[in-house]
């Protein structure tokens, strides 16, 4: 059985490479040996969000007063939160699996690993092997949770991200180890439903890649909720021989142990590039990373990879972009490498974080002479209308030529308004611009046309 195009993987990278492909007049089919749609949709992006959601209804419960909304008293049902995320992960799977036989996408079901000739041999659950060829092989295989030496998961007591999703019990204490994205996020779930959290971060900051002042104002958020958050704090061992978990930190006055029901392990990921048949077929990988072109292409000729094997930011949304430029480029349509300087990154704790482009300390070690603009929601009519007034929105401009260099936002819904600037920037819109541009009154959105307004000395409302 032959196909114009085989990928391999079927997460937001690989499904949308294949209907992609399937649109420009490609055979295609995909290899997925779990639910359609990755990780992301089944295990990370969806079903987290379904998570936070429950989460955000819950803390609006409880402060309903400040609303001028009398309620009894409201508790949160764990199971039913959980079984509510994994209905909407369900649903979503169901949806992919719709697409692709909307277009004619085949699913081969199995483990797909890769052989030379432009064959892709599939490994079913009974273990029959089956190869089919392509002229084009594209390997979106993704990742999985990163483990430490010293942080074993054992799917327990230790666990990773999968297991905080679909956890039986909701645990009274809980340490997360790595205030990534992934970290953070979970970190509030849990303490927004009542689990005490300590969040540990190795680095001097959380959420490390965020600027400066996005950081301090997360941690400063947290901290009020009664999170208890270390940062430049690394984690020696974890003891599990109890009844709980004891684990020990190294802090800058000494050890401390501290003690609770479960650790989260939320170190990073690693690709999923293992007995996919790389070596086999001579494609080459550089410290867990598969060596691509800018069109995806890796050094044997008809292999392809995109997503988070590939060098780059491990998001969902770059995957997807990754997969269409690299399909559209083996159709032969005309098209332009990605721009990784203009990618926006979203944390969707409360408040919320969203950034493109440059932190200010990457513009100043850049060499730049800077223009920063900031504009607070504690100035902003909608914010402060609908109780949510913490964070702001930072932008930073070159000072010579203009240039937007990068944005950085925390506060409610900011993930909907990093948009604008992604946008803005892939068009080399000026700040004048941005000014000039009518912003709608009142909305959280206008803040971004205040803090450019307040960079160029223009700020009315501060």
């Amino acid at each position: 059985m032959n196909y114009d195009i085989i990928v391999i993987g079927s997460g937001p990278g690989g499904y949308v490479a294949a209907i992609r492909a399937a649109q420009l007049g490609f055979k295609v089919a995909v290899v997925e040996r779990a639910e359609l749609g990755g990780i992301c949709l089944n295990w990370g992006c969806i079903p987290t969000k379904a998570l936070l959601k429950s989460a955000s209804i819950f803390q609006y419960i409880k402060h309903a007063s400040d609303y001028g909304i009398v309620s009894g008293e409201a508790n949160a049902d764990f199971p039913a939160i959980i079984k509510r995320s994994r209905d909407v992960a369900d649903q979503m799977s169901k949806g992919i699996q719709f697409l692709l036989k909307k277009n004619k996408v085949e699913h081969l079901r199995g483990f797909g690993k890769v052989k030379p000739g432009k064959i892709v041999e599939v490994t079913d659950d009974a273990g029959l092997k089956t190869e089919f060829s392509a002229g084009h092989i594209i390997l979106a295989t993704g990742t999985r949770s990163r483990e430490l030496p010293n942080l074993k998961q054992d799917g327990r007591k230790i666990i990773g991200y999968r297991e905080a999703m679909t956890l039986p019990v909701q645990p009274k204490s809980m340490v997360v180890v790595g205030s990534g994205a992934i970290g953070s996020e979970f970190a509030y779930f849990y303490q927004s439903i009542g689990t005490t959290v300590t969040l540990i971060e190795v680095l001097p900051n959380i959420v490390p890649i965020e600027d400066e002042e996005v950081s301090k104002a997360l941690e400063r958020s947290f901290k009020k909720s009664g999170m208890k958050v270390l940062a430049g704090v690394s984690v020696e061992s974890v003891d599990t021989t109890g009844d709980g978990c004891k684990v020990t930190v190294k802090t800058k006055k000494g050890d401390e142990v501290i003690e609770c029901d479960i650790v989260l392990s939320a170190v990073g990921v690693a690709t999923n590039i293992e007995g996919i048949g790389l070596e086999e077929v001579g494609i080459t990988t550089e410290r867990g990373k598969v060596l691509v072109d800018d069109f995806y292409k890796t050094g044997i000729d008809g292999y392809y990879a995109i997503g988070d094997i590939v060098k780059g930011p491990a998001l969902a949304h770059v995957a997807s972009h990754e997969g269409i430029i690299c399909v559209e480029k083996i159709a032969g349509k005309h098209v332009e490498p990605l721009d990784y300087g203009n990618i926006p990154g979203c944390t969707y704790t409360h408040p919320e974080i969203a950034s493109v482009g440059m932190t200010e300390k990457a513009a100043k070690d850049a060499g730049y002479e800077i223009l920063v603009g900031k504009f607070p929601f504690t100035a902003s009519g909608k914010a402060t209308a609908s109780g949510a007034r913490d964070g702001f929105v930072k932008v930073i401009f070159d000072a010579r030529y203009g240039e937007w260099l990068g944005a950085h936002l925390i506060g409610e819904n900011v993930t909907e308004m990093i948009a604008e600037v992604v946008v803005a920037r892939k068009l080399e819109t000026t700040g004048k611009e941005i000014i000039e541009a009518v912003h709608p009154h009142p909305t959280m959105s206008e803040a971004i046309m205040e803090a450019v307004a307040a960079a160029y000395g223009e700020c009315v409302h501060l």
